[in-house]
């Protein structure tokens, strides 16, 4: 998992990269298309192609389209904010998944989680104040939509998980990815620079890398144990914009970003209280 967020954070700062020079969409259709010759090399080798075939359509259209939105909306906005304060915001993923398992997956979430999904969305608040103006931005707002698409997403994950392969997850999420994302950029679409086939090798390289780690993560490891470690992009990305673009997180940033943090960390660790309990408890 600490190698997964790793390079995952490594891919994001490739697409920031390039959404200075190419329109959020087509990054979006650029992600997919990149990705999908490893992903299919992964698929062969473990799985064979012909089982990519045999998946729940609906929900992979579903997670489709939430997809196009939520990589546009990010590229938008990660092209505008540091990547320490996009990812504080996103942060925020964790805790609008359990909130939307409770109308779609007729999951029962108590007051004491719904307190800490609260605190956690005063933290965004607090996130999308940089720099103590007091006006949430633009890009905070691309970045806030673009974390509740992929909590939707995630959900409809969780309802695919028992039917579908993990290879079939991520080779229908690209390819719809760079098939919607692609017919919506292609008026706009702007000829790629050689210059930038190393940022694109990164993207397909780092995003690959990412998926089959994250995979295998949660395969060996218990999901309320190896989840909060996602929270050490924090310190990846941290680094990144001091070496690649000169910055540093505000306190705002910094503040959002620990109510955030420990809001996921309490919802994570009372999920796992209350599923360990035998029978249900009021104050869950």
């Amino acid at each position: 998992m600490l190698f997964a967020v790793l390079v995952l954070c490594a891919m994001d700062a490739c697409m920031k990269q390039l959404a200075g020079h190419y329109p959020p969409m087509q990054v979006a259709a650029l992600r997919g298309m990149v990705g999908l010759p490893l992903v299919l090399a992964w698929a062969a080798a473990s799985i064979g192609l012909p089982a990519l075939l045999r998946v729940h359509w609906p929900l992979h259209l579903l997670r489709g389209v939430l997809g196009v939105v939520f990589l546009s909306c990010f590229v938008a906005g990660l092209r505008d904010l540091p990547m320490s304060t996009a990812y504080a915001i996103s942060f925020v993923g964790p805790l609008l998944v359990t909130a939307m398992a409770v109308p779609l997956l007729r999951e029962h979430v108590g007051p004491r989680r719904w307190t800490a999904i609260a605190v956690g969305m005063v933290g965004v608040l607090v996130v999308l104040r940089p720099g103590g103006e007091g006006v949430m931005t633009r890009a905070g707002l691309l970045v806030l939509a673009a974390t509740v698409c992929y909590a939707a997403s995630v959900v409809t994950v969780r309802m695919l998980a028992q039917r579908d392969s993990a290879q079939a997850l991520v080779f229908w999420f690209l390819a719809m990815v760079a098939i919607g994302a692609g017919l919506l950029a292609w008026p706009q679409w702007v000829p790629l620079r050689a210059a930038d086939g190393w940022l694109l090798g990164g993207v397909a390289l780092f995003g690959t890398l990412g998926q089959v780690a994250l995979t295998h993560a949660f395969r060996l490891g218990e999901a309320s144990l190896v989840a909060p470690l996602e929270y050490t992009a924090l310190v990846w990305v941290v680094l990144l914009d001091v070496v690649l673009w000169q910055v540093l997180p505000d306190a705002m940033t910094w503040l959002g970003a620990g109510i955030i943090v420990v809001s996921g960390l309490y919802l994570m660790r009372r999920e796992r209280v209350v599923r360990a309990a035998p029978l249900p408890r009021s104050g869950d």
